[in-house]
């Protein structure tokens, strides 16, 4: 890791930040920890992220595959093995999760169409940055206007967590 991680309870400043990340995560993970170096920044990134993961309107099983197919195109594999349990424990099958992996996705892939239209907007979002007009026409057919913006700002927010991971080498 490049920065050091603030130890949970040895700043008191910093205390009821650390209990508001422990009420929301269950613990300080490294990420958190590191971040911790810079308070605003922790809190902003926990109130983002906490919305995008636990208050998000798109269906959990669908919205951490989605992050593991970021972290896979991001090469964060911290992030990666962070979010297995999760899409595990989501219903997602272990074939998806091992599907998820494939760079491009098979077309045999375990996927509902949803699925596989979502993680196509998450391939053209974190390769290309442009979405053609035809993918983002696909997405509407499967997505309301806020699992739209559910969908976009989750492969957004992801893209921000693992570059951070990655840059910082967290999880090394």
């Amino acid at each position: 890791m490049r920065i050091p991680l603030v130890i949970p309870g040895t700043k008191p400043e910093l205390a009821a930040q650390e209990a508001q990340i422990m009420a929301e995560r269950g613990r300080i993970s490294p990420l958190y920890g590191t971040l911790l170096n810079s308070p605003p920044i922790a809190h902003g990134w926990e109130q983002m992220l906490s919305a995008v993961r636990n208050r998000n309107s798109i269906p959990a099983g669908l919205r951490e595959l989605v992050i593991l197919r970021v972290a896979v195109l991001n090469r964060a594999p911290y992030e990666f093995d962070a979010h297995v349990p999760h899409a595990l424990a989501a219903g997602v099958s272990a074939e998806a999760v091992e599907a998820s992996r494939s760079v491009p996705l098979a077309a045999d892939a375990p996927f509902t169409e949803a699925q596989r239209v979502a993680l196509r907007l998450a391939d053209a979002m974190t390769r290309d940055i442009d979405v053609p007009d035809a993918l983002y026409a696909e997405v509407r057919q499967h997505f309301d206007v806020q699992g739209q913006i559910d969908l976009v700002a989750t492969v957004a927010a992801y893209n921000m967590v693992s570059r951070f991971l990655v840059a910082l080498q967290i999880g090394h």
